[in-house]
């Protein structure tokens, strides 16, 4: 065995998904260096009335599957995004979530990274 196989770490993005019927879920799929992996599995949850996510680092999000929708503060129009799209956010850039698929899991990968 090479060095660091004994370390090799693998999973998948679409399989073992947590129940999200409650509340959305966050897993951390790996942190190191100031980056930060995360799967979350959403269904059917939005940002609460008024809130807005203001990040200390930039965040890289891609919908592995499903549906959602994110207000940027200040943008004259939300960000829908099915699978496949992504988008960038800078750190202090306040977002919110409108909406996600009720009807099926949206799967997201989010990257933290910088600040």
């Amino acid at each position: 065995m090479g060095p660091g196989l004994a370390q090799l770490k693998r999973g998948s993005l679409l399989t073992a998904l947590p129940d999200a019927t409650l509340e959305e879920q966050i897993e951390i799929l790996s942190s190191r260096g100031g980056v930060r992996f995360e799967r979350i599995v959403s269904r059917g949850q939005s940002s609460a009335e008024g809130f807005w996510y203001d990040q200390p680092q930039d965040e890289w999000v891609v919908v592995i599957s499903g549906r959602a929708e994110v207000e940027i503060e200040g943008q004259p129009r939300p960000v829908e995004l099915g699978p496949g799209d992504w988008i960038e956010i800078p750190a202090h850039v306040r977002h919110r979530v409108s909406w996600t698929s009720d009807d099926e899991p949206t799967i997201w990968l989010a990257v933290h990274y910088g600040g």
